[in-house]
């Protein structure tokens, strides 16, 4: 993979991450107008759905293997409960924590994860071992998060504490 190429994908990784926020935030306003976060997170599953079909449609992608759908081991069915877990806390926590605030602990979150599904290699990915930088690296991550939560944090919540 050239240089490029690599830079290509730390970019899409990094758009990955900026919308986050933006989903977590129009989505808290739809479950307040639509009178509870689980229907903003049904609506956006839906709007989910209706735009990934024209783009499938329009890739020609072949229909999946029946065979693989029959016989996946059920823990690769889960990444759609993973999807409404986190749409569902975030339109829930977003309004208090701020969007700062819940993206940082998210991300605390799935650093923390992330570094366990490497280490073990979990779900087939290639292990990577925990190290004495990965480790400083996380916790520097954490720290910063602290930082983002507790300066950003409302004086009477800090005075509840």
């Amino acid at each position: 993979m050239t240089t490029l190429q690599w830079m290509g994908l730390l970019a899409l990784a990094m758009i990955a991450g900026a919308v986050v926020p933006f989903q977590s935030a129009i989505n808290a306003n739809l479950g307040r107008g639509l009178g509870h976060p689980l229907w903003a997170t049904l609506a956006s599953l839906l709007v989910s759905i209706i735009v990934l079909l024209p783009v499938i449609a329009a890739l020609r992608l072949p229909l999946p293997s029946w065979t693989f759908i029959s016989t996946a081991p059920l823990w690769m069915w889960a990444g759609g409960a993973f999807g409404v877990c986190f749409i569902s806390l975030a339109l829930m926590l977003l309004p208090t924590l701020g969007a700062s605030g819940f993206i940082a602990l998210a991300l605390a979150g799935q650093i923390l994860a992330s570094m366990l599904l490497d280490h073990f290699g979990l779900f087939g990915l290639v292990e990577r071992q925990l190290t004495t930088p990965r480790v400083l690296g996380a916790l520097l991550l954490v720290a910063g998060v602290a930082l983002i939560q507790f300066s950003a944090a409302p004086a009477k919540a800090l005075a509840a504490a």
